[in-house]
């Protein structure tokens, strides 16, 4: 598993597995969100659900191999766009309030994986 030296006060600054695999698990509901409400053949939604979720799940998959940059700011802009989809697609009701929720944890995750890993090498 791919983990970082502990550099810091409660281990705040090393990257965890734990990290990972929740990101793989927003990434699934993420996926899987369309499929429990009522959209009325709106394809572009399910599409649009269903690839930020299999974006985000192949993140936390490979962050677990190794760690890279480009895959904490992938994992970010996949976040940025579950909160940006619902409007930007015109959609109400729960799955919106889902959408942007699970899009700002999903960033905010990311967000905090590029913090904690702010001073690391990364391999080329």
């Amino acid at each position: 598993m791919a983990t970082t030296n502990d550099m810091g006060r409660m281990g705040l600054m090393q990257h965890r597995s734990w990290e990972d695999i929740a990101m793989m698990a927003l990434g699934a509901i993420v996926f899987l969100s369309p499929f429990f409400y009522p959209l009325g053949g709106n394809v572009a939604i399910v599409l649009s659900a269903v690839i930020a979720g299999a974006v985000i799940m192949a993140v936390g998959i490979m962050e677990m191999v190794s760690l890279r940059r480009w895959e904490e700011m992938l994992a970010f802009l996949a976040g940025l766009w579950m909160i940006i989809a619902p409007y930007a697609l015109s959609y109400m009701g729960p799955l919106r309030t889902w959408h942007v929720a699970l899009g700002l944890v999903v960033a905010l995750l990311a967000a905090f994986q590029m913090w904690q890993d702010r001073n690391r090498r990364f391999d080329t």
